[in-house]
């Protein structure tokens, strides 16, 4: 199959497509998608794709994407992961989690260790993960990097002040981590040097407001409004410049399930291996 390069102006979309080089898209599983991914996604020369997403309003924002690209084989589903049955014994060639891993806390909360040992069975080929190294804790020493967490911390506040739940991201180190403990073997890891723009400042200050209708003491609301637009004013005219508020970086790791040469040892050899002994007498409740 032709695997030719998409239209694309996405860096992280055309470094995956770099990634693939050669090697069919095949069957393709958007296993948490949005707007972007999916128009991505229905852009390529695949056998066939199915996209998940919790959320309906998301679903009916991802069938707008794909448009008139959306084939008779393709899918667009409103479900969670947690749902045991969801694909069972399915396998797709090619599985992407766009910026998925961070979004768990909003549908399944401290599910995010579980996700990708969920997902093992159904990866038959290569896995994609995209994310975004965690900023709202970090001790920024730059001017933009403490204006990107103000407003990411602001927003996360406001969230929880409206009974929302914020966004979790996870590091690199995290996720390879799991990869390994779900049984993937990482191929190549890429970072992209994120540049906020005015798009961002906006759009997280708006999600703010709008949870503002949420609080039940007005000079609460009141003096976080003003803490909102105060922020918008410091951050948009370093937004708007050549540079933009720089903080941060996207990733994306290449992944795929281990085989049986990858292990330190053969099944046989495992199965073999007397057991650990345990402790006696340390601890007798």
């Amino acid at each position: 199959m032709n695997t030719a390069p998409s239209q694309t102006t996405s860096p992280i979309f055309r470094a995956i497509e770099a990634l693939q080089d050669s090697l069919p898209w095949g069957s393709f599983l958007d296993a948490g998608t949005g707007y972007n991914s999916l128009r991505w996604v229905s852009s390529l020369e695949t056998e066939r794709w199915a996209a998940v997403t919790a959320s309906a309003g998301m679903a009916r924002t991802a069938r707008k994407a794909a448009g008139e690209r959306m084939r008779a084989q393709d899918r667009v589903l409103v479900a969670n992961w947690i749902t045991p049955e969801l694909f069972y014994g399915e396998c797709f060639d090619t599985v992407l989690l766009d910026y998925f891993i961070g979004a768990i806390e909003g549908f399944a909360p401290y599910w995010q260790e579980q996700v990708l040992t969920r997902l093992r069975p159904h990866v038959k080929g290569r896995l994609y993960i995209v994310g975004t190294e965690p900023y709202v804790l970090d001790a920024p020493d730059t001017r933009e990097g403490r204006i990107v967490q103000a407003i990411g911390r602001l927003r996360d506040a406001c969230l929880l002040m409206g009974n929302g739940r914020p966004y979790r991201e996870y590091p690199v180190s995290w996720v390879l981590r799991q990869l390994g403990t779900a049984g993937f073997r990482v191929l190549e890891v890429r970072q992209f040097p994120i540049r906020y723009r005015e798009r961002f400042v906006n759009s997280q200050l708006d999600m703010c407001l709008k949870q503002l209708d949420q609080l039940k003491d007005p000079a609460l609301a009141e003096a976080l409004r003003g803490r909102i637009e105060a922020l918008r004013a410091e951050a948009l005219p370093l937004a708007r410049s050549e540079t933009g508020l720089l903080c941060g970086a996207d990733y994306v790791i290449a992944a795929e399930p281990l085989a049986p040469e990858h292990h330190a040892l053969s099944l046989a050899q495992s199965q073999a291996v007397d057991p650990m002994p345990t402790s006696e007498g340390v601890f007798d409740g």
